[in-house]
């Protein structure tokens, strides 16, 4: 018996609605980290849950994906959220064409040094199915000397429409296609990328790399390339020929070797040739995302490294994104929380008057309100908290804030009322319950 689904209900138990809870799919996965050529580090992941189910509407057939990621370092931080939300129709010539295949998400995201955690809960919210992957993260320091996992692909296309932008598995202009079970035939060609991060002057001039095969622990040569032949610095690719491998269990290793001949880095992965004369391939849904060059990964980047109290990194790259296109309300909101952590209250109040005057000003409310008390701004501080909770509820913190507000400019009533709305909610506030007592 599989006990997957009832491990993963335990896992999810707190985020999995009640009515996905019976629909568990198995899935293959994998996960790889990648260097950009900027030198940002993203971690291309794709998941193949074992059914996709679609649901019939006026000739057209419809599911819709939902993707929630989450990164947490080895002191339970959570350092990175992300979501993912993509409708999905197909026409029925579609669904004919891809109805005997299985379907892999593919998708990426940007992530700063350190050893993480990571999990992705994949849900079709059309049929309440759900499948989920963790895995362990390992992102090096950029000037370490290390070695990427082995992706093998069984599909390339060259000149992809994305290139510019960053894709799951997208190298350059050349898309990779693996597969997470890493099963060829005969006449695939195996298609190998891997990167060594790092490298020195010296490596580069004299050091080699071997390629070797191992079969039912029996070792076979391939080649020994020196790294100087590639001509991209730090990336490495080759295309294996598989018809001279009869269907059976292998093991790809990859070594590095410097001057001496001596082997300093080693990456090895199974994959297997199959005694069928094809295997259906996965039809395949990523979604590309900008150039690295766009700010929303400064923004990304600078939240991560807030989240596990490098200030001073997080601060800069949020600046930086903020000044990149201070348009951006949430690049502006996100950098005016690390302002009021820094007591900067004018600044944020010049970066947030903007956007004040239009739909977006809400999320700057609260942001506003605190500024204003911290610079002794009580009178002005009272409607922003007022509209605040107008527009998203009932909230303790600003709720006291008011209060706090007219206790100093001297409106007991006014404070009474807000303090005591305060304790309706959460009665535990004995500091509040003392100014309440006091007041009265």
């Amino acid at each position: 018996m599989k006990d997957t689904y009832a491990e993963k209900l335990l896992r999810y138990k707190d985020v999995i609605e009640v009515d996905y809870s019976s629909n568990y799919m198995d899935n293959d996965a994998c996960v790889d980290v990648l260097q950009d050529k900027q030198g940002q580090f993203f971690v291309h992941y794709l998941i193949e849950p074992s059914k996709f189910s679609v649901e019939p509407y006026e000739n057209k057939f419809h599911a819709n994906i939902e993707v929630n990621g989450n990164v947490m370092d080895m002191e339970n931080r959570i350092v990175y959220q992300f979501e993912r939300r993509i409708p999905i129709e197909f026409n029925r010539g579609q669904i004919e064409q891809i109805s005997d295949k299985l379907f892999s998400f593919q998708d990426l995201f940007p992530l700063i040094s350190g050893n993480y955690r990571m999990s992705v809960i994949l849900k079709n919210s059309v049929s309440k199915e759900f499948t989920s992957i963790e895995a362990d993260v390992n992102i090096p320091e950029p000037s370490s000397l290390q070695m990427s996992s082995l992706v093998l692909a069984n599909r390339v296309s060259e000149n992809s429409r994305y290139t510019g932008q960053n894709k799951a598995y997208l190298i350059g202009s050349r898309q990779l296609v693996p597969s997470p079970r890493n099963d060829f035939v005969r006449t695939d060609t195996l298609y190998l990328y891997f990167q060594i991060f790092g490298l020195t002057e010296s490596l580069k001039q004299n050091g080699k790399l071997r390629y070797i095969l191992e079969r039912e622990q029996t070792e076979i040569p391939v080649f020994t390339k020196n790294i100087s032949e590639y001509a991209s610095d730090g990336e490495f690719y080759e295309e294996i020929s598989l018809a001279e491998y009869s269907p059976a269990n292998y093991k790809l290793k990859v070594s590095v070797l410097d001057g001496e001949g001596k082997e300093i880095l080693v990456e090895q992965d199974h994959f297997f040739v199959s005694h069928f004369p094809s295997l259906p391939r996965a039809w395949t849904m990523g979604i590309p995302m900008a150039p690295s060059s766009d700010p929303m990964y400064s923004n990304i980047l600078g939240k991560q490294y807030w989240q596990i109290k490098k200030f001073d990194k997080g601060a800069a790259l949020l600046e930086t994104a903020h000044r990149s296109d201070p348009n951006s309300a949430l690049y502006a909101l996100d950098y005016s929380r690390v302002l009021l952590e820094k007591k900067q209250y004018l600044d944020i109040k010049e970066i947030a008057q903007p956007f004040l005057q239009d739909d977006r000003r809400f999320d700057f409310l609260m942001i506003m309100g605190q500024a204003s008390q911290a610079l002794g701004e009580y009178a002005e501080a009272i409607p922003f908290y007022k509209e605040y909770l107008d527009h998203f509820g009932t909230n303790i913190s600003v709720l006291n804030n008011i209060g706090t507000c007219y206790h100093t400019l001297g409106n007991a009533e006014e404070a009474l009322i807000a303090w005591e709305k305060s304790l309706e909610i959460e009665p535990k506030q004995e500091d509040i319950r003392r100014k309440v007592d006091m007041l009265k």
